[in-house]
């Protein structure tokens, strides 16, 4: 028969010797739970300040006008850029031939360094034969290399039809142009409509660059213009056109206007497969975001990592550099390198950050590095064919 204190002794042993394996055993599943990649170790799962000038990258939305904007191309070659000049077409702007000549210009002075895309005339767009004229000079661009077409926000708040009524994108006169660039597989690149604190007063807009950009271009800043639509009806106009044309290849400039909200961008995201984004001076408003829903912004990145492009929309007369007062190649020069610094810093590290455009502080996204290479070169060349390797 087996004692009492027999009993007590063997509980007493087993006991002593599971409770370490038990602690061990959670210890290691723990630390498996948690364990991550070497983080900043070369080759492993994020990049460091570090490989900024390293890695290739592609700033996909910049506006090469003028012989002093070579500034920013020898920038580029020092920080390792390749860049997409965009074409506009606007009334008060240089004619877009001179623009599309300018463009190719650079392009064989600095081969491989830049694509161009191209755009279209509105200026006889009530005349019978629009259309035709139209997909002549896109025929031609694309002879001559561009590689993608601009739509710009006048179409919706400048153009106007016979009647004098506003002219928006959806408009059947445009059917046969954008079914001409999906046939082709020509992507569309647009800006259509404005950001979403166009329509709030100065003091209510949550980046500086609006607000200064705002002030600078009253004619544009919807506040003052209560007899034009609405923020949504923009939206609107611009999904109907989307719906008319699912066989089109769509970069939404500017996040595609929807930049006040992640969330909101991710809905149209989701409805429109055939549509990517760009960031081009809109960088700001994901930094305000991130003040304060950090996670929400990291998390788009990561489910949306093949529908964003890098842009910043550099260009010499820009709202940042006109403040400034940055008007010789060396300060233009200085500014870029500064511009595509912050911007990798916010998307590589998690280190608490300030941007001039920003109230306060926020952290940067450290995005894993097959995220920062898809939004720095991989999505511009699978949505932009041609665009320099």
């Amino acid at each position: 028969m087996i004692s009492a204190a027999s009993i007590f002794k063997t509980i007493a042993q087993l006991t002593c010797l599971s409770l370490p394996v038990i602690l061990m055993s959670a210890q290691s599943y723990s630390q498996e739970k948690i364990a991550k990649p070497a983080k900043d170790a070369p080759g492993g799962q994020y990049y460091t300040v570090g490989d900024f000038k390293s890695v290739k990258k592609i700033d996909s939305h910049v506006h090469l006008t003028e012989d002093l904007d070579t500034a920013f191309i020898s920038q580029a070659e020092a920080d390792n850029f390749r860049m997409l000049t965009i074409n506009v077409y606007s009334s008060p702007g240089d004619p877009i031939e001179q623009q599309q000549d300018f463009a190719i210009k650079l392009i064989k002075a600095h081969p491989g360094r830049l694509a161009y895309a191209t755009t279209f005339s509105l200026k006889n767009y009530n005349e019978p034969g629009w259309q035709s004229e139209v997909i002549a000079y896109l025929r031609n661009s694309f002879a001559q290399g561009a590689v993608a077409v601009k739509v710009w926000k006048n179409v919706g708040m400048q153009l106007r039809d016979k009647n004098n009524q506003l002219v928006f994108v959806d408009n059947p006169r445009f059917d046969t142009i954008f079914n001409f660039l999906a046939i082709n597989h020509i992507p569309l690149i647009g800006h259509l409509g404005e950001h979403k604190n166009s329509w709030l007063p100065l003091d209510k807009m949550t980046v500086k660059n609006n607000h200064d950009y705002a002030a600078a271009h009253p004619e544009e800043y919807m506040y003052l213009h209560p007899d034009r639509p609405s923020y949504e009806y923009y939206l609107k106009v611009r999904d109907h056109m989307l719906q008319k044309n699912p066989n089109l290849k769509f970069i939404g400039a500017h996040l595609g206007s929807l930049e006040w909200s992640v969330d909101e961008l991710a809905k149209t995201l989701d409805k429109y497969p055939n549509m990517a984004v760009d960031m081009a001076e809109r960088i700001s408003h994901l930094q305000y975001q991130a003040k304060t829903n950090w996670k929400r912004v990291h998390d788009f990145f990561i489910k949306y990592q093949d529908r964003i492009l890098y842009g910043t929309d550099m260009r010499h007369d820009a709202m940042d550099i006109v403040n400034e007062h940055i008007a010789t190649v060396e300060g233009l020069r200085k500014h870029a390198h500064e511009t595509w610094l912050r911007h990798w810093r916010f998307f590589t590290t998690n280190e608490k950050m300030k941007a001039p455009e920003v109230q306060g502080e926020f952290n940067g996204l450290k995005l894993p590095r097959q995220v920062i290479d898809k939004i720095y070169y991989k999505n511009a060349q699978r949505w932009i064919p041609g665009i320099p390797k």
